[in-house]
């Protein structure tokens, strides 16, 4: 819960910034020297990649929340086995040891988005971000396909 309460305030002070960016970019435009509309199109391209991009966030979490639930209903949302150190860290040898198992469930059913969301639990486990998203997008786009 407290995960979606920061990604609201995120996304809400990301929407006042662009807003405010957006408006600065009109009055660029409304100034109507060349080089001010220049400026003035240019500021507002920023506002239209960041609404975009905070979209597509958006959506992405949306759709690895909804494939949680659904692996949660049939039971099979991996189990926290992960060895941590004092510090409440994860234990690196734990992760790798987990990540390997997953690994190999994957290449032996690459079709199944449930192995591919697996994966990417193990990814994040390893501190590895880019792996992690890249194997949930699979995971979603092979749920996607199958229904």
């Amino acid at each position: 819960m407290r995960a979606k309460i920061s990604y609201a305030i995120t996304a809400a002070v990301l929407v006042v910034y662009f807003v405010l960016v957006g408006s600065r970019g009109v009055l660029l435009i409304e100034a109507g020297t060349p080089l001010t509309v220049t400026f003035g199109v240019a500021v507002l391209i920023l506002p239209v990649i960041g609404v975009w991009f905070l979209w597509k966030n958006t959506e992405f979490v949306r759709d690895a929340n909804r494939l949680a639930a659904l692996l949660d209903a049939e039971g099979g949302l991996p189990v926290d086995e992960l060895k941590r150190l004092p510090s409440g860290r994860v234990d690196r040898d734990s992760a790798d040891e987990v990540f390997a198992r997953r690994k190999a469930e994957t290449e032996d059913a690459p079709d199944d988005w449930r192995n591919w969301f697996r994966l990417a639990v193990a990814y994040h486990d390893a501190r590895d971000t880019p792996r992690a998203r890249k194997a949930m997008q699979r995971a979603i786009a092979l749920q996607r396909t199958s229904h």
